[in-house]
């Protein structure tokens, strides 16, 4: 509260500001005095006392100057910080948001995790009541994740995310700490939806380009959904039949595999984007996104055609971030819409996403034999034990044990 009432001896009142320190101090020496603390009100007793104190040891204009710093506060107290505090917090909020979005860029977080994170840090102002960010603390953060595990009944999983921006929030911007461990939600291991075959070939029978392309790309070498609608022109290699992933998960590259099938595909599907391209440098539009600082290093190079979006949107957009207009990749929720009618007219009642064909490329593999590290390494994978969770679907029979109804 000092550093806001100092504002308000400034910015409200209009108090020189050389002078301004020696009001903080009156104030600062009471609150010693007195056995109080900034953010209390001064109540008269505590006034006088003070003041009696002040007058045997001060001049007559250092009084004055005293009463006068008491009164300002007192009047901040009653009439700033009670009628008009939520307009105070909020712009210490708004404060602390932007702090966020420095922080998140510094440190090369996507803009989605950006978005997410300010979505929950926003959720907690509202529960909190708008509570000044200056006095957050875990209770709040225990009493918001026990709201949504109990009131929302959200999955762990959407509860450790909220727990990972309140962590990054607490630690990065606030300088907090924050007892993760303690609040973190134990996940339930969930099996995958797995298509089989025959149901993969059903679903792309319904989708039309260049939906059926890249659900064809995600299926036959195991793409992540964002991986996927991210691909450049040069990571295909079109020749030696396989992709390079840039940026992955973890903000890690990888290869992966190209099947041979769709080569025909992909090379005509280029041919339509490159007029996409051509009349985009006929027009003089902005180059396409690149990562990190590359667009100041090489400023031409969102213009070349090696690093235009293999999946274009049809439409030009305003960039979040760079507010400039410019060709951005088609959006996840469009492929997603479309594989939910595709799979609903292939009459399949599986839970089945996108992601579902990813789940099926592991499991195929393993399935025709290949060995789980080799798959491991397709599927970008960290941990082996990860990748172990299809070795229990990669069978006819999961248990292993043969029903007695079989021997009637």
């Amino acid at each position: 509260m000092r550093k806001d009432f100092e504002k308000f001896l400034l910015n409200t009142v209009r108090i020189e500001e050389r002078k301004v320190p020696y009001y903080l101090r009156w104030v600062g020496l009471l609150w010693k005095e007195m056995g109080g603390k900034w953010g209390e009100k001064i109540e008269e007793d505590q006034q006088k006392k003070f003041l009696n104190l002040l007058e045997k040891k001060i001049e007559n204009w250092q009084l004055h100057q005293a009463k006068e710093a008491i009164s300002f506060y007192n009047y901040y107290w009653e009439k700033v910080n009670k009628k008009e505090q939520a307009n105070v917090e909020s712009m210490a909020w708004e404060q602390f948001e932007e702090n966020m979005i420095k922080v998140l860029r510094l440190k090369h977080f996507s803009y989605r995790t950006e978005r997410t994170y300010l979505a929950w840090i926003r959720r907690l102002k509202i529960f909190v009541e708008g509570k000044s960010p200056y006095l957050l603390n875990s209770k709040d953060v225990q009493d918001f994740l026990s709201w949504l595990a109990i009131e929302k009944k959200v999955s762990p999983s959407t509860q450790n995310q909220a727990l990972n921006a309140f962590a990054f929030f607490f630690k990065k911007v606030l300088e907090k700490d924050l007892k993760v461990d303690a609040l973190r939600a134990k996940e339930r291991k969930r099996i995958p939806v797995v298509l089989s075959r025959k149901e993969v070939k059903n679903v792309l029978n319904f989708l039309e380009m260049p939906y059926k392309l890249m659900c064809l790309i995600i299926y036959g070498s195991g793409l992540r959904l964002a991986e996927c609608i991210r691909l450049r022109v040069k990571d295909l290699d079109l020749e030696k039949e396989i992709i390079v992933v840039r940026s992955g998960k973890g903000d890690k590259d990888r290869v992966t595999l190209l099947s041979s099938s769709i080569v025909p595909l992909i090379i005509k599907h280029l041919e339509t984007v490159k007029k996409i391209f051509l009349e985009d440098r006929k027009n003089n539009i902005d180059g396409v996104m690149l990562p990190h600082a590359l667009e100041k290093k090489y400023p031409n190079a969102g213009k070349e055609w090696g690093w235009f979006w293999v999946f274009p949107s049809p439409r030009l957009s305003v960039d979040p971030r760079t507010k400039i207009i410019r060709r951005h990749h088609l959006h996840v929720v469009n492929l997603q819409k479309v594989f939910k009618t595709a799979l609903k007219q292939a009459g399949i009642t599986k839970p089945a996403s996108v992601h579902s064909l990813r789940h099926s490329f592991a499991t195929h593999l393993l399935e025709d034999g290949y060995d789980i590290r080799t798959v491991q390494e397709l599927l970008g994978h960290k941990h082996v034990q990860t990748t172990m969770i299809y070795t229990h679907i990669a069978k006819r029979n999961i248990l292993g044990v043969k029903s007695p109804l079989d021997n009637i």
